[in-house]
């Protein structure tokens, strides 16, 4: 069960809108428009003071088959809040290994954050077969991964970082892209 189960969840989430919430009001009405639109998942990132109280809103509104995601978790307390909140899924913009023991015992599905092959080599050291690409746009988006593509071929990516509404597909189609997160959703 590599990362807690992550890839069953992406499998079932081409799109995963990352939002940056200002404030709380925006929580219930974005999700709404989201389901509106046959997206049902959200990653909010912990860019700012609100976000676990935004968290905190959006599990109050208790939508069955809609999962919620905590984004930019980079220290073991963010973890130890995700579980206290029972998000649906953790998503961190890189990989540190004081912090695997963390997301492994979380019960929480993950997903940390690459941008080099370096790094893929060091999450595939910890089992890890399934990556946040991140910022695709910086690292060599497209061409980047279908390199990774050849040289890791069992490995799967879920870029973010410079995603639009208009390249989002073209990252789709890769085979070794399971989905793709972005802001440009909302």
């Amino acid at each position: 069960m590599s990362q807690n189960n992550i890839r069953p969840l992406l499998a079932n989430h081409k799109v995963i809108p990352v939002i940056n919430f200002k404030t709380l009001n925006e929580v219930e009405q974005t999700i709404t428009e989201l389901i509106k639109r046959d997206i049902h998942c959200i990653e909010i990132t912990l860019r700012n003071e609100l976000a676990f109280d935004c968290i905190r809103a959006a599990k109050h509104l208790n939508i069955d088959g809609f999962h919620i995601g905590i984004g930019t978790v980079v220290t073991k307390d963010q973890i130890a809040k995700a579980c206290e909140l029972q998000v649906d899924f953790m998503v961190s913009p890189g990989i540190n290994s004081q912090l695997v023991p963390h997301f492994e015992q979380s019960q929480i599905p993950f997903i940390p954050g690459i941008a080099t092959p370096s790094e893929i080599i060091l999450g595939k050291q910890f089992g890890w077969d399934t990556f946040k690409f991140f910022p695709a746009n910086v690292f060599g988006g497209i061409k980047a991964l279908k390199t990774y593509g050849q040289v890791f071929p069992d490995v799967k990516f879920c870029p973010t970082g410079g995603i639009t509404e208009e390249d989002h597909q073209e990252y789709l189609d890769l085979s070794n892209v399971i989905s793709v997160g972005g802001s440009w959703v909302i």
